[in-house]
């Protein structure tokens, strides 16, 4: 492979200059990235856009949280489920805490202290696909997810698996609603 591709350049400045004609428009030391005093902008910009989201995946948590109250039959399908769960999303982390089939907190992670059963862990693009009207095969269910390898769920499996549909039709809450045409 010619240097110029692979990236090494023995330390020849021509070759360098080609393999990164960026470094060539200034003079630029061996050790730092071209075009460095740019990027801490864009660094600096991301806290604010991961705090939006974070707050909007709040809210949506304390929708569901309100949908829940409105639903007896949910209710009585969790009325024996009192846990703690953790939704990791893209590395952000919420705790859903239940008691008796009604969510009582929404927590903001990442807590070390904080006990949960079990873990539904998945991406941003995956979660917002999973709440649309009409979801694409995949990102139906949280089982979906996870065949499809978007998500990964971690923790008492069984404590999921006896509380499954009340757990699954609570994340379904959220699904935006149809509007039905007349």
């Amino acid at each position: 492979m010619p240097a110029a591709v692979s990236g090494d350049t023995n330390g020849d400045p021509t070759l360098a200059n080609m393999a990164f004609p960026e470094r060539s428009q200034a003079r630029v030391l061996t050790h730092t990235l071209a075009g460095m005093a740019q990027r801490p902008a864009i660094v600096a910009a991301i806290p604010q856009l991961m705090n939006a989201w974070e707050a909007k995946v709040i809210d949506t948590f304390k929708q569901i949280q309100t949908r829940l109250e409105d639903t007896p039959h949910l209710l009585r399908l969790g009325r024996l489920f009192s846990e703690t769960v953790l939704i990791e999303v893209g590395g952000d982390e919420f705790y859903l805490s239940f008691e008796k089939g009604h969510i009582v907190s929404v927590a903001h992670g990442p807590s070390r202290k904080t006990p949960w059963r079990f873990a539904l862990r998945t991406d941003a693009d995956a979660l917002n696909k999973f709440w649309e009207a009409r979801p694409e095969p995949g990102f139906h269910d949280i089982f979906g997810l996870v065949k499809i390898g978007r998500g990964r769920i971690d923790g008492d499996i069984l404590s999921l698996v006896k509380n499954l549909r009340f757990f699954k039709e609570v994340l379904s809450l959220a699904r935006a609603k149809e509007e039905l045409a007349a």
